[in-house]
């Protein structure tokens, strides 16, 4: 959700219980404003919330005149001094996939797991325990990825692809209508697209390549990995993944206010496809 209209955000995506004490409110209000000038970010998004065992993260991006350049994440344990994440790796992902459980809210916290590997001492081969450390700063990061590639979301419309290359969002985007708001396919990820790529030109040659430059949710496996759902009588449209719980997005057909929020622990829900 966009910085700028973080009270309006909260309170459309308050339907899904994901609120923000007025205290934690109002040092968002003033740092966010903060971190924008202070690092020079054309927006910047409140993402949300990762709930620790001891305390929880609050995480930010910014984002260049280019919305699909790569973001830079940052983090706060009190919603005033924010610190800047370095960006995730496929090393990083692959290390921490091995951690399981609840952040415990200490980025400087240590995870520890045992590896076996084959050593070699002359003709004889053996497997030694190697304690492997990872530091929950890591896992932080790693996790973000994650969340931002699988289930972060854009109505179609609101941003548009110039002729040049950069993206930049759609001053004239003014809503979906009501009966596109409710279809899966009026909404893509807010990503570089991975699956567009792999579509013939039949399939392309009713797309308008200003518009429909990224994956459409439509397509996601596993299917019915999401829920749709109208409130405050059709006024507001609410998306949430059961891929990763916790994700909420929010439109309101015919305006602008659109954006997503993430509040939870961090954990995939990997029983998905043998609940649906």
């Amino acid at each position: 959700m966009d910085a700028d209209s973080l009270l309006l955000s909260l309170e459309l995506a308050s339907g899904s219980g994901q609120g923000l004490s007025p205290d934690r409110r109002a040092s968002l209000l003033t740092s966010l404003l903060l971190v924008k000038r202070d690092y020079r970010y054309s927006r910047v998004l409140f993402w949300g919330r990762i709930l620790g065992l001891v305390a929880d993260y609050y995480i930010a991006q910014g984002l260049d005149e280019d919305q699909l350049a790569p973001r830079k994440t940052l983090y706060s344990l009190n919603c005033m001094e924010w610190s800047l994440l370095p960006p995730a790796t496929e090393e990083m992902i692959t290390q921490t996939s091995v951690v399981k459980g609840r952040f415990m809210g200490d980025p400087s916290h240590e995870y520890e797991y045992t590896e076996l590997q084959k050593m070699n001492e002359g003709d004889k081969v053996y497997e030694e325990e190697i304690v492997i450390r990872i530091k929950e700063e890591t896992r932080l990061v790693s996790i973000i990825d994650q969340i931002d590639k699988a289930v972060a979301i854009i109505p179609r419309g609101a941003l548009f692809k110039s002729p040049f290359g950069p993206t930049h969002v759609n001053r004239t985007f003014e809503g979906l209508t009501l009966s596109e708001a409710k279809k899966l396919s009026s909404y893509f990820h807010f990503r570089e697209p991975i699956e567009l790529k792999n579509k013939t030109l039949l399939e392309k040659a009713d797309l308008d390549p200003s518009l429909d430059f990224m994956d459409s949710l439509e397509h996601d496996i596993p299917k019915g990995s999401w829920s749709i759902q109208m409130e405050r009588g059709n006024a507001l449209v609410v998306l949430r993944s059961l891929l990763w719980p916790g994700l909420t997005f929010y439109h309101a057909p015919g305006t602008k206010n659109c954006g997503y929020i993430y509040v939870g622990t961090g954990e995939k829900n990997m029983d998905l496809p043998f609940m649906l």
